[in-house]
């Protein structure tokens, strides 16, 4: 069995005297979707800061290429190739589209298939509000700049914290359309998200979390409507 691209074993996760992940252990193939569910404040969140670098981690519970990279900063993470979509997108106001989207190749100068041109090919939209202010644009299009923005690094795993919240579902279908061309390039992502059928369909392999815990993992298609249940909700 080759080895995962991203290995989390054991990770426990503290905010203060409050632990927000207990042992949580999880495995995410090269070129893969994994989508990760749960009510709001199961942990899914503080998963993907944990493996971003930007909260406290032991060393060896995230392992990425076979390096143990748990607890290092931030902008190491982004170096080895590992970008976030922040839940809310976090946009630098006072920069235009574009300026937004160079940002992001900052962390991580390396040769991949994501350029400026490329990000406008997926989001043509962007190209066209490319010299307008971050804040004008709508809901949805803010979302496809957060994704441009991260894709700029050539990230080998892309983490998406709740690309759907808020959105209408025509604008949460072209989200996630560009997702299946980001994992054609070869790209790995982990999905957080709250929406249970959207998560589904697009992943190659699902955890739940309930409570910072792991209560259930497995292919889409092996998961029983019944399971995912108990597994979200508890009972």
């Amino acid at each position: 069995m080759p080895e995962p691209l991203l290995e989390v074993h054991g990770l426990d996760a503290f905010y203060g005297d409050f632990q927000a992940l207990f042992g949580v252990s999880m495995r995410v193939a090269t070129g893969a979707i994994v989508a990760v569910i749960g009510a709001n404040g199961a942990g899914k969140s503080t998963l993907l800061k944990s493996i971003a670098g930007l909260m406290d981690a032991q060393a060896e519970a995230i392992r990425f290429d076979g390096v143990a990279i748990g607890g290092g900063p931030a902008y190491r993470t982004v170096a080895r190739g590992i970008a976030l979509v922040p839940e809310g997108r976090r946009l630098f106001p006072s920069l235009t589209v574009e300026e937004n989207l160079l940002i992001g190749g900052h962390g991580r100068k390396v040769a991949g298939p994501w350029s400026l041109e490329r990000v406008y090919g997926l989001f043509p939209v962007l190209k066209q509000r490319r010299a307008s202010a971050a804040t004008t644009l709508s809901g949805g299009q803010q979302q496809m700049a957060a994704i441009g923005r991260a894709l700029m690094s050539n990230p080998r795993l892309l983490l998406c914290d709740e690309i759907s919240l808020g959105l209408a579902p025509i604008v949460i279908a072209d989200i996630y359309a560009s997702l299946a061309h980001i994992k054609a390039e070869g790209t790995s992502v982990i999905l957080v998200e709250q929406d249970i059928v959207q998560a589904m369909k697009a992943s190659d392999r699902v955890y739940c979390f309930q409570e910072g815990r792991l209560s259930l993992s497995g292919r889409p298609q092996d998961l029983t409507r019944d399971a995912i249940h108990r597994a979200y909700f508890g009972g």
